[in-house]
C-alpha cells in the first residue's frame, strides 16, 4: 500500500466510510482494482458511567458506546495474509493467519490476537487488506483496543459479519486481550462496544450476562469526555494485580462464607464480618467492589426517575472510592474532576475506565458544555502542567459493517 497523502484527516475518515474507502482505494493497487473496492467496518469507542473494576469481579457495569471511534476499509483476500496500514502515520503491520505471531507489544497484537481467539473459537478466517482511521485518542481508556479487537473480527471473517452471535463475539474479542494480549480485563469493553445503543447507556450484568438499555436524560444534558492527556497503560502490572488481590480477597472471604464465589456475592455486612480476615489492601480493594456494584444500581434506578442530583452524588462517590479505596487514580483525573464539580451545569464527574491515566466522563447540561471546556482548557494546564482535550460525545450504536 502506498502512503497517504498530507490532505487526509484520520479523524474524517474514521466518521465517513465514504471517504475512508476513497482514501483505501487510493493508498491500496488491490482496492482500486476490486469492484467494490472493499467494506467498511466500524466500531465506537466506549464511555464507562459507573461500575469500574466490577467486570471481572463478576459485577455490575453501565457502559455506553460513544460517537468517537475508529473504522477499517478492507478488501477480504484468498490468501489468508492480513495487511493493515494506519491512515494516521502510515505505519503498516501484517502476519499471516495460519502463523500468527508472538505478542509484540503493539497495536497490531489486537488483531493477531482476535484471529486467535476467533480460530480457537472455530471460525473460519480471511486474509483482508485494510486501511485503519480512529478518531478516539490513543491509550485514552476509552477502549480503543476492544474497538480494534471488534472490528478486526469482522475484517477477519471475510464479507459477511462473523459466524458467532454478539455476546459469543464480544466473549471471543475479551479472550484475545486476556490470553493473547496479557491484560486481564473483564467483558465490560468489548460488550459495549457490540452493544451500544444510540442515545442510551446498557446495563450488564456480567455474571448472568442480562443486560438492558437505560435511557440517557440528553435533552437537556449531553456526555462530555475530558482527556487528561496522561496515557492509560493497561499492560502495566498495577491492573493485573488489582485483580490478583480482588481474587486474593475472595478466597479468605470464602474460608468462612462458603457461597462467595466472587465479590459479586458479598455484602456489606459480610464485609464487615471477616474483615479481620483481611489485609488492609485487600479490604480496601474488596471494599469499593462491594460498594461499586451497589451504586451501579442507584444510578440506573436515579437516571430512571430523573434525579440528576442523586447521578452527581453516585459518580462523586464512585470517584472517591476509586481514588482511595482502589487507587486508580491519578492527579490529573483528581485535577479535572474538581475542575468539572466546580463548574455550573456540570450534574456528574469521576473517572472513566479502569484508570492509571487516562479520561474522565461527565454529565453535562447542553448550556454549560463550554463552560466546562473553557474551564479545563484554562486551568487543568497550570494545575498539571499537561494538555487536555474535550469532547463532547453521543452515546452510539455498537459495532457493525457501515459500506
Amino acid at each position: 500500500m502506498h502512503v497517504l497523502g498530507d490532505l487526509e484527516d484520520p479523524s474524517v475518515l474514521a466518521r465517513d466510510p465514504a471517504r475512508l474507502r476513497d482514501a483505501f482505494i487510493a493508498a491500496d493497487p488491490l482496492a482500486a482494482a476490486a469492484p467494490s473496492g472493499g467494506r467498511v467496518v466500524h466500531a465506537p469507542g466506549r464511555v464507562n458511567l459507573i461500575g469500574e473494576h466490577t467486570d471481572y469481579n463478576d459485577g455490575f457495569v453501565l457502559p455506553a458506546a460513544i460517537s468517537l471511534g475508529l473504522s477499517i476499509a478492507y478488501l477480504p483476500t484468498d490468501d489468508g495474509r492480513v495487511e493493515v496500514m494506519l491512515a494516521a502515520t502510515g505505519e503498516r503491520g501484517g502476519f499471516d493467519v495460519s502463523a500468527l505471531p508472538e505478542p509484540r507489544g503493539d497495536w497490531l497484537d489486537y488483531v493477531a490476537g482476535t484471529a486467535w481467539a476467533l480460530r480457537e473459537a472455530g471460525a473460519t478466517l480471511h486474509g483482508f487488506r485494510g486501511l485503519l482511521a480512529s478518531d478516539l485518542p490513543p491509550a485514552s481508556g476509552l477502549s480503543s483496543s476492544a474497538a480494534l479487537e471488534l472490528a478486526s473480527a469482522f475484517a477477519l471473517s471475510g464479507d459477511r459479519p462473523p459466524a458467532l452471535d454478539p455476546m459469543t463475539l464480544a466473549q471471543t474479542a475479551q479472550r484475545a486481550e486476556n490470553d493473547y494480549v496479557g491484560v486481564q480485563s473483564g467483558l465490560m469493553d468489548q460488550f459495549a462496544v457490540m452493544f451500544g445503543e444510540q442515545s442510551r447507556a446498557v446495563l450488564l450484568d456480567c455474571r448472568s450476562l442480562e443486560h438492558r438499555s437505560v435511557p440517557l436524560p440528553l435533552q437537556e444534558t449531553t456526555l462530555v469526555v475530558c482527556y487528561s492527556g496522561s496515557p492509560r497503560r493497561l499492560e502495566a502490572s498495577e491492573y493485573n494485580a488489582r485483580r490478583a488481590e480482588c481474587e486474593r480477597a475472595v478466597a479468605a472471604i470464602a474460608e468462612t462464607e462458603p457461597g462467595v464465589r466472587a465479590l459479586r456475592d458479598v455484602t456489606p455486612e459480610m464485609l464487615t464480618r471477616v474483615r479481620d480476615r483481611l489485609d488492609e489492601t485487600s479490604y480496601r480493594r474488596a471494599e469499593h467492589v462491594v460498594t461499586e456494584n451497589a451504586r451501579v444500581l442507584d444510578t440506573v434506578a436515579a437516571l430512571e426517575a430523573g434525579d440528576l442530583a442523586a447521578v452527581g452524588r453516585l459518580f462523586a462517590e464512585s470517584h472517591a472510592s476509586l481514588r482511595d479505596r482502589y487507587e486508580v487514580s491519578s492527579p490529573e483525573l483528581d485535577a479535572l474532576v474538581d475542575i468539572a464539580v466546580s463548574t455550573p451545569g456540570v450534574v456528574a464527574a469521576r473517572l472513566t475506565g479502569a484508570g492509571f491515566g487516562g479520561c474522565t466522563v461527565n454529565l453535562v447540561r447542553r448550556d454549560a458544555v463550554d463552560a466546562l471546556r473553557e474551564a479545563v482548557l484554562r486551568d487543568y494546564p497550570t494545575r498539571t502542567g499537561m494538555t487536555p482535550r474535550v469532547y463532547p460525545v453521543d452515546a452510539a450504536a455498537g459495532a457493525g459493517l457501515i459500506g
